[in-house]
């Protein structure tokens, strides 16, 4: 996933990756005499250059190349898990320009009032791979349920529930952490749970509760996968996954596929 085992590349084509501008801009910046590579002027934006072995600075300032860009976001409600929309505030649209360079997009998606762990990334690979049907990548979510959850939703969701189009879902893990008595004798019992599936469909766990009479009226995810959101990372905030959390990821990937 590091893309470290490329071979050369033309130094115009890496630096417009990395935001330093058009290719003409690159082009006007080598002219001016702006662009070294391995401590020599450079005169051809076109030259090939090695963007891991070859030391690129521009205008003094030593260029890192990387080919992939990995986020953690803290999805807040109200944003929609799009690259692009006319009417809507997407994920993107919570980045700074320098991540927006790099065009990631979201890795599956939360629907618009969910919040939680949403992963931003460039990395095709890697994407196909955890939103792949035949993984099964589990996904971990909290929710606030209006009505009272019990044993017996526990062993239908384990069994699998069915859907309002007739789909029956994968068995799902359900955990009941605590309930809480109405205000008002009328009221009804808010449950709040915990939930595994293993995965994606259409406002799925909001339908599934749907199924047992219930209605979900807060929906947060957790983790994917071996991945889990950082509770320290404010809602509406990001960051870049650690060298620890990429590699989880590839040991899950590699392991799921040795299975497969």
């Amino acid at each position: 996933m590091s893309g470290k085992g490329r071979q050369t590349q033309r130094l115009d084509k890496i630096l417009t990756h990395m935001g330093y501008g058009s290719r003409s801009d690159i082009k006007r910046q080598v002219k001016q005499g702006m662009i070294t590579v391995n401590g020599r002027t450079i005169k051809d934006s076109g030259l090939q250059v090695h963007p891991y072995q070859d030391q690129i600075e521009v205008n003094g300032e030593l260029v890192v190349f990387r080919e992939f860009i990995y986020i953690m976001l803290h999805k807040p409600p109200g944003v929609i898990s799009a690259t692009e929309d006319t009417r809507e505030r997407t994920v993107l649209d919570l980045l700074s320009a320098e991540e927006r360079h790099f065009e990631p997009f979201p890795v599956g998606r939360l629907d618009k009032d969910t919040e939680g762990l949403l992963l931003l990334t460039n990395d095709g690979k890697l994407a196909h791979e955890l939103l792949s049907p035949r993984r099964h990548v589990p996904k971990t979510y909290e929710a606030t349920v209006s009505g009272h959850v019990t044993e017996e939703d526990i062993l239908q969701f384990t069994a699998g529930v069915e859907l309002d189009d007739g789909y029956v879902t994968l068995p799902a893990q359900l955990t009941i952490l605590r309930h809480e008595q109405p205000h008002q004798a009328d009221g009804e019992v808010t449950s709040y749970i915990s939930l595994v599936i293993h995965e994606g469909k259409f406002h799925q766990v909001k339908r599934m509760f749907e199924a047992v009479g219930k209605k979900v009226t807060y929906l947060k995810r957790t983790a994917m996968g071996p991945l889990k959101l950082d509770d320290q990372l404010p809602l509406g905030s990001y960051r870049e996954l650690t060298s620890e959390e990429l590699a989880s990821i590839g040991r899950d990937i590699a392991s799921a596929t040795s299975e497969v």
